[in-house]
């Protein structure tokens, strides 16, 4: 994206404080003025001296003394504010960015995470945003001072002399002519260095979380040259943005010697034919000194507003991101749900170039009935746990939860009626009373007690060391895989929904907690419409009705009983020791 279009996008951001900034730009001018005046107080006080030695008395001296003494304050006074309230709306402004950026992420459906690194979007909140703090302030600022210099330079510098003054400037489209080129190399650098962030912050995250996994097989080298691998590949890039800057910086500084050699020449030349005075020649001088300073400020600032617009860019990336699944315009609340499920006709792949995982599938789940499905790996059974709270959409057909076709309701109204219970239990970081609490957020702590009673976790949870205060660690690591489980399920209990949705919740499980959580499970199903998803067969038996799934869809469905008579696809595999590979 072009930088114009990026601080368009930046700009609604700016409107919010736009008080605060504008009395930032003023202050700015207040702080130019003060530094363009001294090269005036010493031109009068050296011409004076000069030229003029009578009228060089002690009032002129104080005075100008005076009148500087007031400007300082006034540029001591307007820079304090410079430095503390405009960073302090640069902050504001990137908290701004980030509160929009982490809501619109919370927003994205399940395609977008599965097909993105956690470390590259942690990248686009954290590193990518740290710049927009001193962009935001900065950017303006030194703008605005380096016009303002520019302008009032031109004008002053014309007026001692005109000539020298237009060889002069005449040097600056020349330099950023030729700055530009190694410009645009730093900002694709800036951007490739952005991207390597989010990478290289994945392959820290993807070696840390699987930390016993590498030290059980003893992998700890591989993971170090695998990091290795992706920290020169930064080093690399950062080289070549480095070289681009020191180009540009180059290019920059042989530009200021040839307008400190112009002004040599020429007001050597202007001052031997009595075309331009001594104190005239030292404001000038004091002059092109602080435009040329005014100029290496912005190159310097240039790798700031690169690392601006990266982020900004980076920023707009993800924000321009739509999710894949969202309310219709239209969207109802559904309530006092009652838990009936209709899959109707329904087709679904997830990718446009893959094949469909359920073809014309149709499967009427009636209120308050225990469903189980069983089949093998890539039948679709996780699918249809993820189709009916609408983690995707079907591509056709329709899926109905009391009539109502899910893209029809609105996504809060629809999964707060839907409890699901994983394989794969995430804990957060925090208290066994928080996780618990995670179902209903303005939960009591009695209801919480009693919610982890319903799930028989509260005699393991009065164990802990500081019993529903004891935290978990990071996702839970304190804690056993049947302990998990069994606060999971206490979350549900809390939230108390219509549908349950049980996703393998105990095929990670020893035999021991496999059986304490049935248990909880099957407390928890009660008065609820249940499917269950399952690859030991003895874990179903008491479904009201087993669904039974191959790749060619639903094979066979009925009670425990009633198939095992059957003595057909169910009852070969039960007979084979009841457990389907997964």
């Amino acid at each position: 994206m072009k930088n114009l279009e990026l601080i368009k996008r930046v700009a609604p951001y700016f409107k919010k404080y736009k008080g605060i900034l504008f009395l930032d730009l003023f202050c700015a001018g207040l702080t130019t003025a003060s530094e363009m005046i001294l090269p005036l107080i010493l031109r009068k006080l050296t011409n004076t001296g000069m030229y003029n030695f009578s009228e060089l008395t002690m009032s002129l001296i104080l005075r100008l003394g005076f009148l500087f003494a007031i400007l300082k304050v006034v540029d001591l006074i307007a820079g304090y504010y410079m430095t503390s309230i405009g960073h302090i709306m640069g902050a504001k402004i990137e908290t701004d960015m980030r509160a929009d950026l982490y809501t619109h992420l919370q927003r994205m459906s399940h395609t977008f995470y599965s097909e993105t690194k956690i470390g590259v979007v942690m990248s686009r909140i954290t590193n990518d945003l740290f710049d927009i703090t001193e962009f935001a302030h900065h950017c303006p600022e030194e703008y605005f001072i380096g016009a303002l210099k520019i302008v009032i330079s031109f004008i002053i510098l014309a007026k001692i002399n005109l000539t020298m003054t237009l060889l002069i400037f005449l040097m600056i489209p020349i330099m950023i002519i030729f700055a530009s080129k190694y410009n645009k190399k730093m900002r694709a650098a800036q951007k490739e260095q952005r991207i390597h962030t989010g990478h290289l912050n994945s392959t820290i995250e993807d070696s840390l979380l699987g930390i016993r996994v590498v030290k059980s097989f003893a992998n700890e080298d591989i993971e170090v040259e695998k990091f290795q691998v992706e920290n020169n590949n930064f080093l690399n890039i950062k080289q070549r943005f480095y070289k681009s800057m020191a180009g540009f910086n180059t290019i920059t500084k042989l530009f200021d010697g040839i307008m400190y050699l112009i002004l040599i020449l020429s007001g050597g030349i202007f001052m031997m034919k009595e075309k331009i005075n001594p104190g005239d020649l030292i404001a000038y001088t004091m002059y092109v000194t602080s435009l040329l300073v005014t100029v290496r400020r912005i190159v310097e600032f240039t790798e700031q507003f690169q690392k601006g617009m990266t982020g900004i860019e980076r920023f707009t990336e993800i924000m321009d991101t739509k999710p894949d699944i969202e309310d219709r315009k239209n969207a109802i609340d559904i309530k006092n749900v009652k838990g009936s499920i209709k899959f109707e006709d329904v087709d679904f792949k997830y990718e446009e170039d893959t094949d469909y995982v359920l073809k014309d599938f149709n499967l009427n789940i009636n209120p308050g009935e225990n469903i189980a499905i069983v089949g093998p790996s890539g039948a679709g059974k996780t699918t249809i746990c993820n189709l009916i709270p609408r983690f995707y959409d079907v591509n056709n057909g329709s899926i109905k939860v009391d009539g109502v076709d899910v893209r029809d309701a609105s996504l809060d109204s629809l999964r707060n009626n839907i409890g699901i219970v994983q394989q794969d239990v995430y804990l957060f970081s925090g208290t066994v009373m928080d996780n618990i609490r995670y179902g209903k957020t303005d939960a009591t702590n009695e209801e919480v007690l009693y919610a982890s009673k319903l799930a028989g976790a509260d005699e393991f949870i009065q164990d802990l060391p500081e019993g529903f205060n004891t935290y978990v660690g990071e996702r839970g690591v304190k804690l056993s895989g049947g302990q998990k489980q069994r606060i999971s399920i206490a979350r549900v209990f809390l939230k108390n929904p219509p549908i349950l949705i049980l996703d393998e919740a105990t095929s990670a499980l020893d035999n021991k907690s496999e059986s304490i959580v049935q248990n909880s499970l099957e407390e928890l199903a009660k008065g609820r419409t249940t499917v269950t998803i399952a690859h030991r067969l003895t874990t179903v038996q008491n479904a009201d009705e087993i669904i039974v799934m191959t790749e060619d869809g639903i094979v066979e469905r009925g009670a425990h009983k009633d198939l095992m008579e059957r003595k057909d696809y169910y009852y070969n595999l039960y007979t084979k020791g009841g457990l389907i590979e997964a």
